[in-house]
């Protein structure tokens, strides 16, 4: 019996594609195993998309050839293509994959097993085609992540992905429409609609983001859709029109922000301003009044200063964002941003940060407790103990309430701590199914 361990650094994207890549090992005899035990193959799915990224993962593959050296150690991702010759000469590598032919992980690593060489299966990511990678099981028994669209053409100033994740590609409609049936055949009552770069599905076919969405909101079975990450000039009017029209359509929208200073979006290229960020908000909410609207901030972009800074809080209030993923800029070699002058301290970035981390919990409270008194639905996902179970609300608020994971249910919200509500439930719409 050959046994395979994965890890997985970085986005939603990544657990997806690790997901798709276990099931074609599963399925060609390998069993799972977790991570912290012996394992004849470890897959070690890396991220590059911030210094940080790219010291976890390279501590994670020489973790796993320290502690099992008798391993055949197969790397992965964004750090893979980005660095593919030199993860090559790490110790136990077998097999290094980038972003592309993670559908042949399988018939790869025996050929490197086979010869005893490592193989070096990076490719070139011009003209690269979608690559389907179809997953049938997720972790946890109600949520699946569906990933319909590959790489980036922003080239935000401080951004590496679009050199490690190639042109913009999607799946195709028919495909996206047929991979929601399964999952909603398999049990998942909800699915996360992502890509690296959502906005941009469907670019040179005639397909649209809203087509896909539809698709996947109109499989059976399937009770709610969350997308991923947006762009805010994504947010037309028509937009928001056809999302409210969608009643199964989670009304959670993370829009990236980045900053909130006009001058430091220009510094990052970023494709909008906070004036026009702000129209976006409200469309959202003339159709929607009662979405979340959720956001990622970087502190410490290189030349931001204490007023640009304090621009950008002020904005996150005025907007009244319900959540906020801050996190310090990091230098990526090769990106417009890593010569720009006037790069910030560290220890400024990292009190920015806090600064930013200590506002975002206090708006996710006040939106939790804006949200006392109503009723939501909630996919209750895993048991709290004594007969109470944990779930998220439409606008990924967490609710605790006497309910049994897998339960969709209708709950009146009674009590807010923090960002943890508490309710009772008034109605139940579906029970918990086993769909292994």
């Amino acid at each position: 019996m050959r046994t395979i361990a994965t890890y997985t650094l970085g986005c939603k994207v990544n657990q997806y594609d690790t997901e798709a890549m276990l099931e074609r090992f599963e399925r060609a005899g390998y069993v799972a195993v977790p991570f912290q035990q012996d394992a004849d193959v470890y897959l070690i799915n890396t991220c590059t998309v911030t210094g940080t990224g790219d010291q976890k993962s390279l501590k994670t593959i020489r973790r796993a050839a320290r502690e099992h050296p008798g391993c055949a150690i197969v790397v992965c991702g964004c750090l893979a293509q980005r660095e593919a010759e030199a993860i090559s000469r790490m110790d136990n590598v077998a097999l290094v994959l980038g972003v592309q032919r993670r559908g042949e992980v399988v018939e790869l690593l025996e050929r490197a097993l086979a010869s005893g060489e490592t193989v070096n299966a990076v490719a070139p990511l011009k003209g690269a085609d979608f690559e389907p990678l179809f997953v049938s099981r997720h972790e946890g028994k109600t949520r699946a992540t569906m990933k319909i669209q590959e790489g980036c053409d922003r080239y935000c100033s401080y951004c590496i992905i679009p050199s490690v994740r190639g042109p913009v590609r999607s799946m195709p409609l028919e495909d996206v429409a047929a991979e929601a049936a399964r999952l909603g055949a398999a049990g998942y009552r909800e699915i996360v609609v992502t890509g690296i770069h959502l906005a941009s599905y469907g670019r040179g076919t005639p397909w649209t983001l809203m087509d896909a969405v539809r698709a996947v909101h109109g499989a059976p079975g399937v009770h709610r859709v969350r997308l991923g990450s947006l762009e805010p000039v994504t947010v037309t009017d028509a937009f928001a029109r056809e999302a409210a029209a969608l009643p199964g359509l989670m009304r959670q929208f993370h829009l990236s922000l980045q900053s909130g200073s006009a001058s430091v979006l220009r510094r990052m290229r970023r494709r909008y301003t906070p004036e026009e960020y702000k129209e976006a908000v409200q469309t959202l909410r003339r159709y929607m009044p009662d979405c979340a609207v959720t956001t990622d901030i970087i502190a410490g972009f290189p030349g931001e200063t204490e007023a640009e800074f304090c621009e950008t809080l002020a904005f996150a209030r005025d907007v009244r964002l319900a959540r906020i993923h801050a996190f310090p800029y990091s230098r990526r070699a090769g990106t417009v941003a890593d010569g720009l002058p006037g790069q910030v301290d560290e220890a400024v970035k990292r009190e920015r940060t806090r600064q930013l981390i200590d506002l975002g919990n206090q708006l996710e409270a006040e939106f939790v407790s804006s949200l006392v008194g109503s009723c939501q639905q909630v996919l209750f996902e895993q048991p709290a103990g004594a007969g109470l179970a944990e779930g998220y609300t439409g606008q990924y608020v967490r609710v605790r309430a006497e309910a049994a994971p897998g339960q969709l249910a209708w709950v009146r919200i009674e009590k807010a701590e923090g960002t943890l509500a508490s309710g009772r439930v008034i109605q139940i719409e579906q029970e918990a199914e086993d769909n292994g």
